[in-house]
């Protein structure tokens, strides 16, 4: 259920583009890039790709919303989803955490 290696950053930008609700996949273009600083442009074909790989994956599910444009599939997050991006999150907090203390040590 869970990968051994560490997401992607488009991955994870991804999840976390869905974690305040529902989005079809242009707002996840859009909200990946806003998130990233405009580093990360998802292309469509990318984008799908990765949202079916998370389908699978069960990180994330279809939903039917009302903002989603005529005939745009809506995504959400999934409780699985929502524990990866978490366990995620708080990996590169560690690992931030880790390199503020050894390079406040160095100073020293």
């Amino acid at each position: 259920m869970y990968p051994k290696a560490p997401l992607s950053e488009a991955t994870f930008y991804i999840l976390l583009s869905l974690a305040p609700g529902p989005k079809h996949g242009y707002a996840i273009i859009q909200e990946v890039e806003a998130l990233s600083s405009r580093r990360i442009r998802l292309s469509t074909g990318t984008l799908f790709g990765a949202i079916k790989r998370l389908l699978a994956d069960g990180w994330i599910e279809p939903v039917e919303t009302e903002r989603a444009p005529r005939g745009r599939k809506a995504y959400r997050l999934t409780a699985d989803g929502r524990t990866m991006m978490l366990t995620e999150y708080r990996r590169l907090r560690s690992l931030v955490d880790l390199a503020a203390r050894h390079l406040n040590e160095s100073r020293d």
